[in-house]
C-alpha cells in the first residue's frame, strides 16, 4: 500500500510539475506581477522562505522587494502590501474587488468552511451575518448596557489580586485571572452567564478546548500541506485532530450554553421584558430562516476567539509595557489621580477624560499589534494593485505591523513612547483615520471589536494601574517581552509574573 502510495504521488507530482511550467510561461506572458524571489515549479518559493510568514519575516521581505511583492507559495499565490497607500487600495478604494476571505486547510474545519462571519466571501452571507452580529454585539447601546459589567469584573480582579499573597511578594502570573474576566465580560453579553472561578470545571474545558484550537489554527506547521495539496496526506493527523477539537467545541457550545437559553427562553413569557442577551437576537435570526444552526454556532466560534482572545492580548502586553516603563505607569497613575481624585474608580465614560490612557492604549495597540497581517483578503476575480495584475483568489496580505513601526513613517518606532499621540501624531486615532495605524483595520471587513475592546482596555489598565504599583518579579529589572507570532496573532512568548504591589490611596 505505501509503494502504491509512493508511486501515485511521484507520478501526481511529475504531471504537477509539467503543469506548474506551463502555467507559469502562459501566465508570464499575460501577467505584470509584482516582483519577488524567483520561484521554482511545484514549490514556488517555500523552499526558500519556509512556512514561518509572521510579520517580522515579511517586513525582511519587503525591505528586499519593495512595498508590494508576490510569493508563490506552491499553488497558493500570496501579495503582501506594505506602504499606506496600498493599504488604502486594498481596504478602502477596492475595498469591494478584496473584499473576500482567503482561508485555509484548518481554518476551513474550524469555520465550517466559511461559515461563519470572518472568513466567509464577501457577499449576501457575509451580509446577513455582519447584520445580525452587529445589533446585538458591536453598538454604543451595547458598551452602556454591559460596561456595569466590566466595571465589576475588573473591580473582582482587584479584589482578588490583594487577598492573594503571592501578588505583592514573589508575584502572580496575572494573565491567567485576567483571562477568567474576558471570558466572563463576553459570556456575560453572549449568554447572561459567567464563572465563579478559574477552578470552574465548565471555564476549564472551554478554556482548553479554545487554547486548543488557537494553538492549531495560529501554528505554521500545516502551511505545507496547505501550500502544496500533493503533500496533503501528510497532514492527515494534524487535520483529524482539528477535526476533534472543532467538534467538541461546537458540541459544548450547544450543549452547556445554547440548549440552556432556549429552554429559558420556553419558560419565558413572551412579554416578559427583560433585557435580551446576545443569543437571543441570533436564536430569533435562526428562527426566522435568516441563518441555520450551525451558523448560531460558528458565531460562537467567533466570538471565543476573536473577541476574547485578542484584547486579553492588548492587555497583557499593555501591562507588560507598563512594567518595563515605570515612568510612562507613574505618569498615567498621576493623571487618574488628578482628573478623577486618589481612590475614585476609573469607569468606561472616564476613559474619555483620561488623554494619557487612551495614548497608552494606542502606543499599546501599535507597537504590538494583535493581529499584525490583520485578517487575510482576497479578490475572487483578477484584479490590479499598485499598477500590477494580481491573479484571482490571490491572499493578500497588509502587513499593518510594519505600517505601524516603519521609521520611514514613525519618529523612533522600536520606542513605547505614548506621547507620540499628543506630539507628532496627534491626530491618529485606532479607528482607522490614518493608513499608518490600522489595529482593527478599516472599510468593509474591518473588526467590528473595537467598539467593545478600546473601553474594556481603558477600565481594566486604569483599574490596575490605580491599585497596583506593577513591578517584575525580584531580582528582575525587566519582564521579557519576546514575542509569539501566528497565522494571524502576536501574543507574547511567555506569559509574565507580575508583582501587583498595592497602592494605599
Amino acid at each position: 500500500m505505501d509503494l502504491l502510495f509512493l508511486e501515485k504521488a511521484l507520478v501526481s507530482l511529475f504531471i504537477t510539475i509539467i503543469l506548474a511550467i506551463l502555467i507559469s510561461k502562459l501566465r508570464s506572458k499575460r501577467f505584470k506581477l509584482p516582483p519577488g524571489p524567483l520561484p521554482v515549479p511545484v514549490f514556488g518559493n517555500w523552499l526558500q522562505v519556509g512556512d514561518d510568514l509572521n510579520h517580522r519575516n515579511l517586513t525582511d521581505l519587503a525591505k528586499k522587494f519593495g512595498d508590494i511583492f508576490l510569493l508563490r507559495m506552491g499553488q497558493r499565490n500570496l501579495v503582501v502590501v506594505s506602504s499606506p497607500e496600498l493599504a488604502k487600495e486594498v481596504l478602502h478604494t477596492q475595498g469591494v474587488e478584496f473584499g473576500s476571505r482567503t482561508r485555509n486547510v484548518v481554518f476551513d474545519i474550524f469555520t465550517g468552511k466559511g461559515q461563519d462571519m470572518v472568513f466567509t466571501v464577501y457577499g449576501e452571507h457575509w451580509r446577513k451575518m455582519r447584520r445580525i452580529m452587529t445589533v446585538p454585539f458591536f453598538t454604543n447601546k451595547v458598551v452602556q448596557q454591559y460596561r456595569y459589567g466590566w466595571e465589576d469584573e475588573v473591580a473582582r480582579v482587584v479584589d482578588d489580586v490583594r487577598k492573594n499573597p503571592q501578588a505583592a511578594k514573589n508575584g502572580i502570573v496575572l494573565r491567567r485571572r485576567l483571562q477568567l474576566m474576558m471570558y466572563n465580560n463576553m459570556y456575560r453579553i453572549m449568554f447572561d452567564r459567567r464563572f465563579e472561578s478559574e477552578d470552574d470545571p465548565l471555564f476549564v474545558k472551554l478554556k482548553a478546548l479554545n487554547g486548543e484550537r488557537s494553538r492549531l489554527a495560529q501554528s505554521f506547521d500545516y502551511n505545507y500541506g496547505d501550500f502544496i495539496p500533493i503533500l496533503r496526506p501528510f497532514l492527515r493527523g494534524y487535520l483529524k485532530l482539528c477535526k476533534e477539537v472543532k467538534e467538541m467545541r461546537l458540541q459544548l457550545f450547544k450543549d452547556y450554553f445554547l440548549e440552556e437559553r432556549k429552554k429559558l427562553a420556553s419558560t419565558t413569557r413572551s412579554d416578559n421584558n427583560a433585557l435580551k442577551c446576545a443569543i437571543d437576537h441570533i436564536l430569533d435570526a435562526q428562527h426566522k430562516g435568516e441563518i441555520n444552526e450551525d451558523n448560531v454556532l460558528y458565531i460562537v466560534e467567533n466570538i471565543n476567539v476573536a473577541a476574547i482572545e485578542t484584547t486579553l492580548w492588548s492587555i497583557e502586553w499593555g501591562i507588560a509595557e507598563l512594567v518595563n516603563h515605570p515612568e510612562i505607569q507613574k505618569k498615567l497613575r498621576n493623571e487618574m489621580d488628578t482628573v478623577l481624585g486618589p481612590g475614585v474608580p476609573v469607569t468606561e465614560p472616564d476613559t474619555y477624560k483620561l488623554p494619557y490612557l487612551q495614548a497608552v492604549i494606542k502606543e499599546t495597540l501599535r507597537l504590538r499589534m494583535a493581529i499584525p497581517l490583520l485578517v487575510p483578503h482576497m479578490n475572487l476575480h483578477d484584479a490590479k494593485l499598485g499598477g500590477y495584475d494580481i491573479p484571482a483568489e490571490s491572499k493578500i496580505l497588509v502587513n499593518a505591523w510594519w505600517l505601524a513601526n516603519n521609521p520611514a513613517q514613525w519618529k523612533n518606532p522600536e520606542e513605547f513612547r505614548p506621547e507620540r499621540f499628543f506630539e507628532e501624531e496627534s491626530k491618529v486615532e485606532a479607528n482607522g483615520n490614518d493608513f499608518r495605524y490600522l489595529p482593527f483595520g478599516v472599510g468593509r471587513r474591518s473588526c467590528p471589536g473595537i467598539i467593545l475592546a478600546l473601553p474594556i482596555l481603558g477600565i481594566t489598565l486604569g483599574r490596575l494601574v490605580q491599585n497596583f504599583e506593577l513591578l517584575p518579579p525580584p531580582g528582575q529589572s525587566k519582564i521579557d517581552t519576546s514575542e509569539k507570532g501566528g497565522q494571524f496573532s502576536l501574543h507574547i512568548l511567555k506569559h509574565s509574573t507580575i508583582v501587583a504591589k498595592p497602592r494605599v490611596c
